[in-house]
């Protein structure tokens, strides 16, 4: 059976090839090492749930907060790769709350009432890493005016762009991709603070992968990860190394349960 392999996350257009250098490097390794069904090509997905949710999986990236939610006990974590980005250390990321360059915003207080953009409601970097920063600040569960979903962080961006919406939550990773490849759909924000650091995004392969397999996944990431010949490509990802063992995504985990017991479940 022919299996799946996705990167979806971090699919800027201008990023597909260096994704797909990326994928080639650690399928011929895998196809090396004897692993059956091993894809040529990424199959395309718009969100980061459905490809690790699907009895094809091989390797996907998703993001923290489904991992510790609707995926936990459906995947198993491989490792977290290490971005050369501002905000990143080692295996940690964070998100930037990105405000318009005008705005009289000087500190998270200032933003009660605001509108807030968000990519999606389950997303760590755009919705819960703020929930856990504004949920000491909330009163009666409430903190923004108003919450609009705008389905990527891009979108959220342009929002603040454009005086559509006050504040959104940007992961440094996005932010820092789109300075390098799209630098014009930053103009005229600010970053106002940044939010606890967490483990970045992780790599997955289903529940039900041996042990032979995960290693097997393992030893191909690093040695794409170390191939000369994906280095432009890695350079494009902002990808510098890897953590195997990953870290504990516990710390997400924490963060939330620490948000909704200070009366603060959802981000509103």
């Amino acid at each position: 059976m022919r299996q799946l392999a996705s990167l979806p996350a971090y699919d800027l257009p201008e990023l597909r090839e260096a994704h797909a250098v990326l994928w080639c490097c650690i399928a011929r390794a895998l196809r090396g090492a004897g692993v059956p069904g091993v894809p040529d090509a990424l199959e395309p997905f718009e969100e980061l749930v459905a490809p690790a949710l699907d009895p094809r999986l091989l390797f996907t990236q998703t993001c923290g907060g489904p991992l510790v939610r609707e995926l936990a006990g459906r995947v198993r974590v491989l490792a977290t790769p290490c971005y050369a980005a501002p905000g990143c250390e080692g295996s940690d990321y964070r998100s930037l709350v990105l405000v318009h360059g005008d705005s009289a915003f000087e500190g998270l207080e200032d933003l009660r009432g605001a509108r807030c953009a968000v990519n999606d409601p389950g997303s760590y970097s755009g919705v819960h890493a703020l929930r856990a920063e504004v949920a000491p600040l909330a009163r009666e569960g409430r903190f923004f005016g108003e919450v609009q979903v705008t389905g990527s962080h891009l979108a959220s961006v342009l929002r603040v762009r454009r005086g559509a919406a006050d504040v959104a939550a940007i992961d440094c990773v996005t932010h820092a991709l789109l300075a390098r490849h799209r630098p014009l759909a930053l103009r005229d924000t600010r970053v106002l603070c940044r939010t606890a650091p967490a483990p970045a995004l992780p790599y997955v392969t289903r529940a039900d992968a041996d042990g032979a397999l995960v290693e097997a996944l393992r030893a191909a990431l690093r040695a794409a990860l170390s191939d000369p010949a994906t280095a432009e490509a890695r350079t494009s990802l902002l990808i510098d190394d890897v953590a195997i063992p990953p870290p504990s995504y516990g710390r997400i985990r924490q963060q939330d349960e620490m948000a909704t017991a200070r009366g603060y479940p959802t981000l509103q």
